[in-house]
C-alpha cells in the first residue's frame, strides 16, 4: 500500500476592513461520468473513425480539451472533431495519430484530467514466402512443427489445419497440442496416418475487425516402424520458471510431453492446494486460472506420466496488481485560514507512487479548485477527484438558530448549543437577560460556544441569548429554558432465575412530569433492545401502552438471554434506569481445548477442558467420532465406558488401525445435552498387521497350463496399514509342498500361475492372507480350485434324433459332460448350423422352433471352459407334417341347468397336413391364471356354468402327430356362450 497525507493550510488574503455578505458556492465542479478507453485500430484503414468518449457532470456545464502525448489536440482540424466531450478522429493514421490521449473537463470551479487512453494500430503481415524443410519422424516418436509467425500487433491466436482449410487439427486424446505462446504444433506420438501437409493459421482481434493469415505448407512424413518402441514422457513445452500474472485476470501455463503410450498430464501446487478454479484444466496441457488472486501465488508443477515413467517441470507464478483505491478524498468545504487533511491510500504491486494535481496541473498553490490524487505503477494509473471550497462570511444564525424552547428536568442538567455559520470562526458568549454568563459551579461556557447548566432549579427558567462576532460582522440568537419534574423509577426489576424454555417477567414502573410523554427502553448486557409483540417470532414482549409501566416478558428463555437487563424510563428532558440479573439454567456449553494424544493402533487418549455448566452441574460426557468410512458422527466406545462430569480425559477404544478420525466431546446435565465441542484435528491411528483374511476365494478356467485364483479385494477398513498386498499359497491336492506368491497391488483380485507341467483340470488347494508394512494377517480357509481344462478330445456316441412334432425333435446320446448340439437343414452349409447347449450329464435334449416337413442333419459335440471337442457322426431326421391351420368351426352350445355342452365340427386335414387325432379344450375361470386342459377324442365337451356373474375363457384346438392346430376362443357366462372372440394359429404344443 501507498499512503499519502495532504495538508492544505488555506489563507484568505484580503483587507481586514473588508465586510461582505455570506459567500456560498452554488456551482459544482466537473465529475466524470464516462472516460476514454484504449483502442486498437487496423493499420491502413483510411476511411474509418475512432471515437474517444469523455462526458462529465458539472454546473455550469463543462467544456472540454484533449491532450495527446502531453500536447493539445488541434480540435477544429478537418480530422479532429469534438462532439459534446467526445473526440472523433477521422481516418486515423499510423505515426501521426498513435499515442496516449487524455480528456480535460473544466468549468469555473476547476479542471480535472481523465484516465489515459492509448490509440494503437493493429497489423498482421503475411508469412514469409519460404516454406520450411520437410520433416520425417518414425512411428511412435514425438515431433513438432514451428509456426514462425510474421510481425504483428496485438497478440495472435494460433490454430493449424491439415492439407485443406478448414480441416483443423484436433487434440485426438492428447496426441496434438498447439502452443498459444509460440504457435508451434506438437505431436506426442506419431502415427503413419499423420503424414500430411500442415499449415499454421494465425488470427488477431482488433476493436472493429479481425484479420487472419496462414503459412506455407509444412510437410510431415511418418515412417512406419514394425517394432515401435515405448518411451517414458519427455516434457517439450515448458512454462517459464517465473510467470508474472495480473490480479483479476486469467493466467495460463502450458505443458506438453512426448511419449509412447501418449502421456497423461496432471498439475499440482507444490506449496499448497491447487485452486479449484482450475477445473478440468488441471489434467490438460494448459492450466487455466481465471480471476487470479494473491492466494494463487506459488510454485506449480506439471507432471507427465505413462506406463513407462514420468517427467516433471516446475515454475513460480508471481501475482502483481494494478493500483486500487483503499481510501479516497471527498469534496470539502472549509473556513478560510483553517487546515484541511486529505488522505489518499492506494494498494498495488509494485507499490504505487502518489502525486497530486490541482486543476489538471502539478500542485503549486492551495486555493479553491479541483484536486486529483494520482496513483500509478507499471500496470495502470488511477485518479481520485475532489472539489475544495473556501468559505468566507459574517456570523449568521438563519440556518442554525438557538433552540426556541429548551425543556430541562429539575435537579438535572441541560446543554444549549450555539452554532452560527461564519468564516473565519467567530467569538461566542452567552447572556441571561442583561447578565453576561461566565463559568461558575453551576454554569459552564465551553470555547466552542456550548452552555451547560447543572443542578437545575425552577429559578433557572428564562431567556438565554448567544452572541457571535468576527471581523466581518455580528449576530445573536435567543432560546427559552423551561424546567420540568424529574423522571424516577418507582418499581425496579428484580433478579430472576429460570430454566431454559421457561417464561419470566421483569417489572419496571416509573413516575414523570405529567406534561411530557414517557417511554421505556430495555438493554441486554448494554445493547439496546426494542420489545416486540409477536410471541411466535420474538422471545420478548413489552406490555403496551406503557404509561408508567414498562414490564418486559421473556418467552421461552434461552441461554443466550442470560445477563444484565437495564430498564430506562425516558422523557425528552431526562431519564432514569434500573437493572437486574437474569440467570438461565440449561444444558452445558461445549467443552473446550480438545486435544488428542497417545494415538495407538486401536485407541487414542482425549483431553479437554470443562465448558460452562450453565448453572446446572455437568453429569457426564459422551465422545463422538467420525472417519472417512462413517456417514456422520457416531458415539464411540470409551474407557471408562461412563465418563463422569468431573472428568477431563478419557480413552477412545475400538478404533480401526491406520484410519483417520476426528472427535467431539458433548457434556450433559439434568437439563439435557449441550452443543458439541469443536472438532479435534484429524489423527490417524497407528498401523497394525491385518487381522482378517480376504474373502471370496475361488478361481478356475483360463488357458491351457494355467491356474487362475480369484478373490475379493480387501476394503480400506481392513488393510490396517500401507504397503498392503496379498500372499497366495497353493498346492496340488494330496501333496505336502505349498507354492507361495506375493501380489503387491491392493486392488488386485486375480492371480494367474502358468506352468507347462500343469495337468488339465487338476485340483489345487488354495489359501490367501493379507500383509502390510507391519506384518501378515491370518490365512483364509482352504478353497479347492481346478487348473484350466483341455478341450474334449472324444466325440459323443450313439446319436439318435427323433421328430416329435412338425416343430420339435428330440436328440439322445451316450453320457458326456457339457454337450453342444448342432443342426442344419438339408441343402444348407454346416457352418450356418444353429446350436443348443446342455449342461451336466443330460443324455437327451429337445430342439424347438423347427420347420415342418423338413429334413435336418444333427451332430453332437462335447464342450468345456477350454473349448469344443470333435463332432459326433451326423444323424438325419425329418420333421412331421404341420397340423391343420384352421380352427374348429361351427361352434354351438346347449345349456342344461348349471351345465353347458359345447359342440364343434370335425377339422379335416389336407393332403400336406398331419391327421387330426383329437382335440384339446383349455379353459379357466375369471380371476384365475392357470389353464385346465381336457384331451377329447370327440367333438364336444360339457362344462359347469360359472357362478356369481363370472365367466369362463374357453379355447378349442385340434392336435395330431404334427402338433397343435389353430384354436378358437370364446367367453361363457351364466347364460351360456356369449361370443366367439378370436382364432389362434398354433406355433407350439400344449403339453398334457
Amino acid at each position: 500500500c501507498s499512503n499519502r497525507l495532504f495538508l492544505l493550510h488555506l489563507l484568505f488574503l484580503s483587507s481586514p476592513s473588508l465586510s461582505t455578505p455570506p459567500l456560498f458556492y452554488s456551482p459544482l465542479g466537473p465529475v466524470f461520468e464516462e472516460q476514454p478507453s484504449s483502442v486498437v485500430y487496423p493499420e491502413g484503414l483510411s476511411k474509418g473513425t475512432v471515437t474517444l468518449n469523455c462526458q462529465a457532470r458539472a454546473s455550469p456545464a463543462a467544456t472540454y480539451r484533449w491532450h495527446v502525448n502531453g500536447t493539445n489536440v488541434p480540435v477544429g482540424d478537418l480530422r479532429y472533431t469534438l462532439v459534446a466531450g467526445n473526440l472523433v478522429i477521422s481516418g486515423p493514421q499510423y505515426g501521426s495519430d498513435g499515442g496516449s490521449y487524455q480528456c480535460l473537463a473544466m468549468n469555473r470551479c476547476g479542471t480535472i484530467l481523465s484516465r489515459v487512453a492509448n490509440l494503437k494500430f493493429g497489423y498482421l503481415h503475411d508469412f514469409s514466402g519460404e516454406g520450411q524443410s520437410p520433416q520425417t519422424v518414425y512411428e511412435g516418436a514425438g515431433a513438432f512443427l514451428a509456426c514462425q509467425a510474421p510481425a504483428h500487433y496485438p497478440a495472435l491466436s494460433y490454430r493449424w489445419f491439415v492439407n485443406d482449410f478448414p480441416s483443423f487439427v484436433k487434440p485426438d486424446g492428447g496426441r496434438w497440442f498447439v502452443s498459444q505462446v509460440t504457435g508451434n504444433l506438437y505431436l506426442a506420438k506419431a502415427e503413419p496416418n499423420d503424414t500430411a501437409s500442415y499449415f499454421c493459421f494465425t488470427t488477431i482481434d482488433m476493436d472493429i475487425s479481425t484479420k487472419s493469415t496462414f503459412s506455407k505448407a509444412n510437410q510431415l512424413t511418418v515412417q512406419p516402424d514394425a517394432n515401435t518402441r515405448k518411451s517414458a514422457p519427455a516434457i517439450k513445452v515448458r512454462f517459464p520458471a517465473e510467470t508474472y500474472a495480473l490480479a483479476g485476470h486469467t493466467t495460463q501455463l502450458e505443458c506438453f510431453a512426448y511419449g509412447n503410450p501418449i502421456p497423461k498430464l496432471r498439475w499440482r501446487k507444490v506449496d499448497g492446494l491447487l485452486p479449484s478454479k482450475a477445473g478440468a484444466s488441471a489434467e490438460g496441457p494448459i492450466l487455466t486460472l481465471p480471476e487470479i488472486t494473491f492466494h494463487d501465488e506459488g510454485v506449480y508443477e506439471c507432471e507427465a506420466y505413462n506406463s513407462e515413467g514420468r517427467d516433471k517441470h516446475q515454475g513460480r507464478i508471481n501475482v502483481q496488481a494494478q493500483p486500487e483505491w483503499l481510501q479516497v478524498m471527498s469534496d470539502s468545504e472549509v473556513e478560510i485560514s483553517s487546515e484541511l487533511h486529505w488522505t489518499c491510500v492506494a494498494a498495488g504491486k509494485p507499490r504505487p507512487s502518489i502525486r497530486w494535481l490541482r486543476n489538471g496541473q502539478p500542485l503549486s498553490t492551495q486555493d479553491s479548485g479541483m484536486y486529483q490524487c494520482v496513483a500509478e505503477n507499471k500496470h495502470d494509473t488511477i485518479y481520485s477527484n475532489a472539489e475544495l471550497r473556501v468559505q468566507v462570511q459574517a456570523p449568521d444564525f438563519r440556518s442554525n438558530p438557538v433552540r426556541r424552547l429548551v425543556p430541562a428536568a429539575r435537579g438535572g442538567q441541560v446543554m444549549l448549543e450555539c452554532r452560527p455559520r461564519a468564516a473565519p470562526k467567530p467569538t461566542l458568549f452567552w447572556s441571561r437577560g442583561t447578565e453576561l454568563l461566565t463559568n461558575s459551579s453551576r454554569v459552564t461556557v465551553t470555547p466552542d460556544g456550548i452552555l451547560w447548566i447543572h443542578n437545575i432549579s425552577r429559578a433557572d427558567e428564562g431567556k438565554y441569548t448567544c452572541f457571535a462576532e468576527n471581523y466581518l460582522g455580528k449576530a445573536n440568537s435567543t432560546g427559552h429554558l423551561s424546567v420540568r419534574d424529574a423522571t424516577k423509577i418507582t418499581l425496579a426489576p428484580s433478579n430472576a432465575d429460570i430454566n431454559q424454555e421457561e417464561n419470566v417477567t421483569l417489572q419496571c414502573h416509573a413516575s414523570h412530569d405529567p406534561t411530557m410523554d414517557l417511554t421505556f427502553t430495555w438493554a441486554h448486557n448494554g445493547a439496546l433492545y426494542m420489545p416486540h409483540f409477536n410471541l411466535s417470532c420474538r422471545p420478548y414482549q413489552g406490555n403496551y401502552p406503557f404509561n408508567t409501566i414498562g414490564d418486559l416478558l421473556i418467552v421461552s428463555g434461552q441461554l443466550s438471554q442470560a445477563g444484565t437487563y437495564s430498564c430506562t424510563a425516558q422523557t425528552v428532558v431526562d431519564s432514569a434506569s434500573a437493572s437486574a440479573k437474569l440467570v438461565v439454567r440449561g444444558p452445558p456449553g461445549p467443552p473446550g481445548g480438545l486435544v488428542v494424544k497417545n494415538v495407538a493402533e486401536t485407541s487414542a487418549e482425549l483431553r479437554w477442558s470443562r465448558g460452562y455448566d450453565n448453572h446446572s452441574p455437568i453429569g457426564k460426557y459422551v465422545i463422538m467420532g467420525c472417519s472417512p468410512l462413517s456417514s456422520g458422527w457416531r458415539t464411540m466406545r470409551t474407557e471408562p465406558s461412563n465418563i463422569e462430569g468431573n472428568a477431563e480425559s478419557a480413552r477412545v477404544v475400538g478404533l480401526l488401525p491406520w484410519m483417520d478420525y476426528e472427535f467431539q466431546v458433548i457434556a450433559s446435565n439434568i437439563l439435557g445435552s449441550g452443543e458439541p465441542s469443536m472438532s479435534s484435528h484429524t489423527v490417524r491411528t497407528q498401523q497394525a498387521a491385518p487381522t482378517v483374511a480376504p474373502s471370496g476365494l475361488g478361481g478356475g478356467g483360463g488357458d491351457r497350463n494355467e491356474l487362475i485364483i480369484t478373490w475379493t479385494p480387501m476394503a480400506r477398513e481392513y488393510q490396517n496399514g500401507d504397503g498392503f498386498g496379498y500372499i497366495l499359497a497353493f498346492r496340488k491336492r494330496n501333496t505336502p509342498t505349498w507354492v507361495v506368491e506375493r501380489v503387491s497391488n491392493v486392488e488386485s483380485s486375480r492371480y494367474v500361475y502358468s506352468n507347462q507341467s500343469l495337468s488339465p483340470y487338476c485340483p489345487f488347494e488354495v489359501k490367501i492372507k493379507a500383509y502390510n508394512r507391519k506384518g501378515e494377517g491370518p490365512f483364509s480357509q482352504i478353497a479347492l480350485v481346478h487348473s484350466a481344462e483341455e478341450e474334449p478330445t472324444v466325440a459323443p456316441l450313439r446319436i439318435n434324433a427323433t421328430a416329435l412334432t412338425a416343430f420339435e425333435m428330440q436328440v439322445s446320446w451316450d453320457p458326456v459332460q457339457h454337450l453342444s448340439i448342432r443342426y442344419w437343414r438339408q441343402h444348407e452349409r454346416e457352418a450356418a448350423a444353429d446350436r443348443v447347449r446342455t449342461a451336466g450329464l443330460e443324455t437327451t435334449a429337445r430342439v424347438a422352433g423347427l420347420r415342418p416337413s423338413t429334413r435336418y442333419h444333427v451332430t453332437v459335440l462335447a464342450y468345456n471352459s477350454a473349448g469344443t471337442g470333435p463332432a459326433s457322426p451326423k444323424s438325419t431326421v425329418t420333421t412331421r407334417r404341420p397340423p391343420p391351420n384352421r380352427p374348429p368351426g361351427n361352434v354351438f352350445w346347449k345349456t342344461d341347468g348349471s351345465w353347458v355342452t359345447v359342440r364343434w365340427d370335425h377339422v379335416k386335414a389336407l393332403g400336406n397336413e398331419s391327421a387330426v387325432l383329437g382335440y384339446k379344450v383349455l379353459y379357466k375361470h375369471e380371476g384365475q391364471s392357470a389353464l385346465k386342459v381336457l384331451d377329447k377324442g370327440k367333438t364336444s365337451v360339457t362344462l359347469p356354468l360359472p357362478k356369481d356373474n363370472g365367466y369362463v375363457v374357453l379355447e378349442i384346438r385340434s392336435w395330431g402327430e404334427g402338433g397343435d392346430g389353430a384354436s378358437i376362443s370364446a367367453h361363457l357366462n351364466q347364460e351360456g356362450l356369449i361370443s366367439i372372440l378370436y382364432h389362434l394359429a398354433a406355433t407350439h404344443d400344449i403339453c398334457l
